[in-house]
């Protein structure tokens, strides 16, 4: 969550506003939320530190565009960890994930 925030404090400042969703619970899944707010943008990043196949955002991706596909201005984007095994090493686990200029460059490209 924290780079999803830092990503957007730093779009704030270029005049982006973005609105972030942080599902508490997969099961329920807040769908009406994730709904309304991609009826409102018209766009999708999904942030997730879990491998790209079989994860929550392939669920959320797949919600979308069976329920909003109408309000999508811009294809959806998944930044997810590489299809890799997860290192012991701290350093290596971090530049793993996705980070606060992955996010930012991925909302930029939807503008």
């Amino acid at each position: 969550m924290r780079p999803a925030l830092e990503a957007a404090k730093t779009l704030a400042t270029e005049g982006v506003s973005v609105e972030i969703i942080d599902p508490r619970t997969l099961k329920p899944l807040d769908t009406e939320t994730i709904i309304s707010s991609v009826a409102k943008t018209g766009r999708l990043v999904l942030v997730e530190n879990a491998h790209r196949m079989a994860n929550a955002s392939s669920e959320i991706a797949a919600l979308v565009v069976e329920e909003a596909f109408e309000s999508l201005k811009r294809p959806i984007i998944r930044l997810t960890a590489p299809d890799v095994h997860v290192p012991f090493s701290p350093a290596l686990e971090k530049a793993l994930y996705p980070q606060k200029e992955q996010i930012t460059a991925a909302v930029m490209k939807l503008l």
